[in-house]
């Protein structure tokens, strides 16, 4: 069983962080406005020219390699967007220039490192039939595209709204970027010696965390392993920097709760429960039910924490960040 081990503080007041750059460019903007106008663009079909880059194909193909058709090689109407590198190098580039309902022979060969062994390397021949060819035409930047698109009525307006969000969104990142750094720094400055077994013990909590999200995507780790060519041993491995990390995080924020004498208040723990019960569509009185005092003290315990983070990073001096060396 491993021992909680004592932290010893250093510094975690007033510590030195980068200072994060929250102005908002016109590029910025126009390239947000431009994503939402690529979401409203509609697809309409091409009948008077050759297919080009960005336009979508609808295409039949079987792949063969030395003249043997090859598993998972044969598609049927596959919408595949030219230029979109979704399929191996060359192929979608000898499509640029067919029409609807040409046959195409596209010759490719397999990369070296090509996830299917026994096709890395290969050249092959991928018989292909173009049944349909589609482009994207996107809305004009207008105020009728403002109007359709948000609450605003001029172009000019949506897009001042939109640079305020994403100002917000900048202010957001900054400071998670200052309570990230200036907590690194506490951790940087106590002293603690992890056991190996709370790092093994750590690691193997990710690991079914990772295992049930795998899960909820229809995946089990067994079928992970074999699609990545991971190991259980290797991502256990791969996770144990992060795994300490964690718990470096987690006990130099619980010793600066202690020594700053850090409680929620009572009002804070209705609240924090009310969130809850509004998440879940429960009766607040029905969520502390259901936790119970174990729950309860471990929530008085990560709100403590959170408030940690807020003292450290709130005493944090923000410093311009060292001009790169020519």
């Amino acid at each position: 069983v491993a021992v909680k081990p004592e932290v010893t503080l250093g510094d975690y007041k007033g510590v030195e962080v980068p200072k994060s750059e929250i102005a908002v460019t016109d590029e910025e903007v126009d390239a947000e406005v431009k994503k939402e106008q690529d979401k409203n663009a509609r697809t309409v079909a091409v009948e008077d020219r050759a297919a080009a880059n960005d336009d979508i194909t609808t295409i039949d193909f079987e792949g063969f390699v030395d003249g043997v058709a090859f598993e998972g090689g044969k598609g049927t109407d596959y919408a595949l967007t030219l230029g979109s590198g979704t399929f191996i190098p060359g192929f979608e580039d000898q499509l640029v220039g067919a029409n609807t309902g040409d046959h195409v022979e596209v010759k490719v060969t397999f990369p070296e490192e090509y996830q299917a062994k026994e096709l890395a390397g290969k050249e092959a021949v991928f018989q292909c039939d173009v049944k349909k060819i589609e482009t994207k035409e996107v809305p004009e930047l207008d105020d009728e595209f403002a109007k359709d698109v948000s609450e605003f009525d001029t172009l000019a307006e949506y897009k001042e709204d939109v640079k305020k969000k994403l100002t917000e969104k900048k202010e957001k990142e900054a400071r998670t970027a200052k309570e990230n750094a200036a907590v690194d720094k506490a951790i940087e400055n106590a002293q603690m010696d992890i056991p190996e077994l709370m790092t093994k013990t750590e690691c193997r909590q990710m690991m079914d965390d990772f295992s049930r999200r795998m899960q909820q995507q229809g995946l089990s780790m067994e079928q992970y392993f074999q699609f990545t060519g991971q190991s259980m041993d290797k991502m256990m491995e791969d996770m144990k920097p992060q795994a300490l990390k964690r718990i470096q995080t987690r006990l130099v924020l619980e010793k600066v709760a202690e020594a700053e004498n850090i409680q929620p208040s009572e009002e804070e723990i209705t609240e924090e429960i009310q969130k809850m019960a509004d998440a879940y569509k429960m009766e607040a009185d029905k969520i502390r039910e259901a936790i119970g005092e174990s729950g309860l003290e471990q929530m008085k315990k990560d709100m403590a924490v959170q408030k940690a983070v807020t003292v450290i990073a709130d005493a944090a001096v923000e410093v311009e960040k060292a001009a790169d060396a020519e």
